[in-house]
């Protein structure tokens, strides 16, 4: 028992040892983890703060872009007020004031056609509209807003006239404006998956982080919406010909590895731990079949000279006037030696199983062990009527009984009953082994068996080790306690199949 709870007790330091370096090891991890998300979601905290600002500095522009086309436009009407001044002005009239505004024009393209559309006068215009005759041939005439000349009666001119190309180009920066915007909100380096939608939060107008196929299916792209809005609260912004927009966004996929990483590294010490006690097993588990092995083998081989001599010396004394009970005593015990000695010399080796029959071989022993024990102690084998052949090796499995019995001794201090039932089904022989003495608890069913555990102040604790091992390892049965009630006794049972070793 000492062996035993030494054993149990250096068993659970290591484990409580490796567990507090696991636990260092997690939490250490686990701090620098966090360290890492905080500096992600700052990250993203800081990106989302400079989309708003893009989007206000976009929105910005864009106003100021619209006051240079009102004043591009006010300045548009003015010249042409001007031109029609000049056509309503008198012969008499000074007309220098309007002909300025006329000819300090170098932005605004102007184009003077009469009724018919015959282009008179072409400013500030392209060479390709320089060259054409009539207005019919101007092409994007849709860009022009027009000013009618009345000049005499029904006859007129018409001025044809659009914004600068100075508000073109700024037109065309301001489109670049969003373009880059919803590019810096897409391709982001906080590595965020992104999904810009319209004011319905439906039309996908923007995505970062997807790929084409998942965006072609609307499910999809609607759960993603909804779980993103369910993780962070959407951005709104304004921008320029789109209206209200929303950026929905997640957290990024370092953040969500990072977030899966000390279930993955508890995963791996797991299964590292896992493998490192099978194999500290195994090799335990080995040592010790070697070392059982070795000691079988020398104790059969010291017990074979004396064995020897003992029968020697019993051929001599059947010679002698000596009393033949006494000598058949002898030579039972000689006999007993010889088949200890036997059982000791097949522990390690492969038995061979032979066909015996299994009410015999036990019969005999109980009438053979009956004779050994205390004789307080009555053993009772309800033996049936027919024969029951199965594949054994006699020896070790006389052993088995012989340790069942004798701890069942124990366990009533000599006095008491041992009850030997043999139960067959179809496919198994049951041999149950019950007894009268103290009991085993619950939790300890499986411990009784482990190598080292005895209650005995004296005992190595391996017979019902090597036990179990015989009808396990060497016969195919198993062996365990079928049940126990502490004051009452135990029944122990083992169980073989039939027509196979």
């Amino acid at each position: 028992m000492e062996l035993y709870a030494t054993k149990t007790r250096w068993k659970w330091l290591l484990f409580i040892f490796a567990a507090l370096i696991f636990l260092v090891i997690i939490f250490y991890s686990n701090r620098l983890i966090k360290n890492v998300a905080q500096e992600e979601r700052r990250r993203m905290a800081l990106w989302a703060d400079a989309i708003s600002y893009r989007a206000e500095l976009v929105n910005h522009t864009e106003s100021f872009f619209d006051q240079i086309r009102m004043e591009e436009g006010k300045r548009a009407a003015i010249l042409g007020k001007a031109w029609q001044k000049v056509n309503e002005a008198s012969l008499n009239e000074d007309v220098t004031f309007y002909v300025d505004i006329m000819s300090y024009n170098s932005t605004i393209p102007c184009i003077l056609t009469d009724d018919k559309g015959n282009v008179n006068i072409a400013v500030n215009v392209p060479p390709e509209v320089n060259s054409i005759s009539n207005i019919a041939e101007l092409p994007n005439k849709s860009e022009y807003d027009s000013v009618i000349l009345q000049y005499y009666r029904n006859h007129y001119n018409v001025m044809y006239y659009k914004e600068s190309q100075i508000y073109t180009n700024l037109r065309q920066v301001i489109n670049n404006l969003v373009d880059q915007f919803f590019q810096e909100v897409v391709i982001n380096t906080a590595s965020v998956p992104v999904i810009v939608t319209d004011a319905s939060e439906q039309k996908v107008i923007a995505s970062g982080g997807f790929t084409a196929d998942f965006l072609s299916n609307p499910d999809l792209v609607k759960k993603e919406i909804s779980k993103m809005k369910g993780q962070n609260d959407p951005i709104k912004v304004e921008l320029p010909e789109q209206g209200a927009c929303y950026v929905f966004y997640e957290e990024s996929s370092v953040l969500r590895q990072l977030r899966f990483f000390p279930f993955f590294q508890f995963f791996i010490v797991f299964i590292f731990a896992g493998v490192a006690y099978l194999l500290f097993s195994y090799a335990r588990k080995s040592e010790q079949n070697q070392v059982w092995v070795g000691m079988s083998k020398e104790t059969a081989h010291q017990l074979g000279t004396p064995i020897s001599s003992l029968m020697a010396w019993n051929e001599l004394l059947k010679e002698q006037d000596v009393d033949q009970s006494i000598i058949a005593e002898i030579d039972k015990d000689v006999h007993r030696l010889e088949t200890i000695a036997q059982r000791f010399s097949k522990i390690g080796s492969v038995p061979e199983l032979k066909d015996e029959d299994l009410v015999t071989v036990i019969a005999e022993f109980v009438a053979y062990l009956q004779t050994r024990i205390s004789s307080q102690v009555n053993i009772k084998f309800n033996k049936p009527e027919e024969s029951i052949i199965l594949p054994l090796n006699r020896y070790l499995f006389e052993w088995v009984i012989e340790n069942i019995c004798k701890n069942a001794v124990d366990a009533m201090n000599g006095k008491g009953v041992i009850i030997i039932d043999i139960i067959q089904d179809m496919h198994h022989v049951h041999i149950d082994i019950a007894d009268t003495g103290k009991g085993i608890p619950a939790r300890k069913f499986k411990t009784i068996f482990k190598p080292g555990f005895t209650s005995k102040s004296r005992g190595w604790g391996l017979g019902l080790t090597l036990a179990k091992r015989i009808i396990e390892e060497y016969h195919k049965g198993k062996l365990f306690v079928k049940s126990s009630v502490i004051d009452h006794g135990t029944t122990m049972r083992i169980t073989l199949k039939r027509g196979e070793a």
